[in-house]
């Protein structure tokens, strides 16, 4: 017996420093495992009671696995730590509108041509954002990445700091797989977003579209069904033929900014949209002084605000309505403005 108990104590020695040899192991993943796996119950439910067929629900389900590395990753984003101080924009413009995304981005734009120009007809879209758009989310289809998406979403809601966002986001993934589309195509980023436009499935069921009619809105291989996708996006978000989304101004010195100052909170990214100005008509603006910077006057009639992204005495941005369909894709100023720049650039 004094033997055996012996064997039994190596053994559970043993298998405790090979636990602890491997961090992906650890009796804390194991505890997230076991809750993770009663979890999916839950999702199940869910998606029977929204109208998913069981045999998709039966063959997902049981084969997924707590992926502790996409809530690592979420649990370091931005949005965690909302009172940090705001960056410069300057290095950030260096680095995404730089030479090689421009230079790349007009062969996209030329190649595309024949098809951008049909689909900016039909939808009002610039074809220049379009591309501008593909090159920031995916460096024009090259980087589309490499998670399972319900493996992700599924251990997102589990984590439980966006539950509600990620568990539509997962269930919307099962209802692509009821529409057809198949199961190994569900790969892309560890928030779920997949294919050339980065679009997470509630946005894929409602807005990709087949853009080169082989009936299936096939946005991870065809350029067509991508482009098609995003000038449908911005279609819906109100984009407004004809107009900028917005260009650099110089700012007179003795602008009176207080007196500009926003009144009004944005109920949706409030910290983005309050670095931004009452709106003002063109000609509003032009009778305060400030002079476009390589460009002519729009319209007076429309509107824009003035956002100073680095502070007075930079490079100021007067933008219109159709920053705000920009921002509606990813609400980041940062963001925004980088592909405005772009598509200017691709379309010089």
């Amino acid at each position: 017996m004094k033997a055996w108990r012996n064997f039994s104590t190596w053994v559970l020695a043993l298998a405790l420093a090979l636990v602890a040899a491997s961090p992906a192991a650890g009796p804390a993943v194991a505890q997230d495992e076991n809750g993770f796996q009663s979890y999916l119950q839950v999702l199940a439910r869910i998606a029977a009671s929204e109208g998913v067929s069981r045999r998709t629900i039966d063959s997902v389900i049981p084969s997924l696995t707590y992926n502790s590395r996409v809530v690592e990753l979420d649990r370091q984003q931005p949005e965690t730590r909302p009172n940090a101080p705001v960056p410069s924009f300057e290095p950030y413009r260096r680095s995404h509108v730089d030479a090689a995304r421009i230079s790349q981005g007009r062969t996209a734009y030329q190649r595309q041509r024949w098809r951008l120009e049909r689909i900016e007809r039909e939808t009002g879209v610039p074809e220049s954002i379009m591309i501008a758009i593909w090159g920031h989310e995916t460096n024009y289809g090259r980087v589309m990445g490499g998670f399972d998406l319900p493996r992700a979403l599924a251990s997102l809601a589990y984590e439980g700091r966006r539950r509600e966002l990620f568990s539509a986001e997962f269930v919307a993934t099962l209802k692509m797989i009821d529409r057809g589309v198949p199961r190994q195509k569900l790969v892309g980023s560890w928030a779920g977003a997949f294919g050339g436009p980065q679009f997470l499935p509630s946005v894929y069921l409602r807005l990709a579209r087949d853009g080169d009619g082989d009936g299936m809105a096939d946005i991870w291989n065809s350029e067509a069904d991508t482009l098609a996708s995003i000038a449908n996006y911005f279609a819906n978000a109100g984009w407004r033929p004809g107009q900028p989304w917005g260009f650099a101004v110089s700012v007179p010195g003795g602008l009176n900014r207080s007196a500009i100052a926003a009144r009004t909170t944005s109920p949706r990214c409030p910290r983005v949209h309050a670095r931004h100005s009452q709106w003002k008509t063109m000609a509003e603006w032009r009778a305060l002084g400030l002079v476009p910077t390589g460009r002519a006057w729009p319209a007076d009639g429309i509107q824009a605000s003035l956002l100073e992204p680095d502070g007075p005495g930079k490079t100021a941005y007067l933008l219109t309505g159709n920053y705000r369909v920009i921002l509606d894709y990813n609400c980041s100023n940062f963001y925004a403005l980088s592909v405005g720049l772009l598509a200017d650039e691709v379309e010089r």
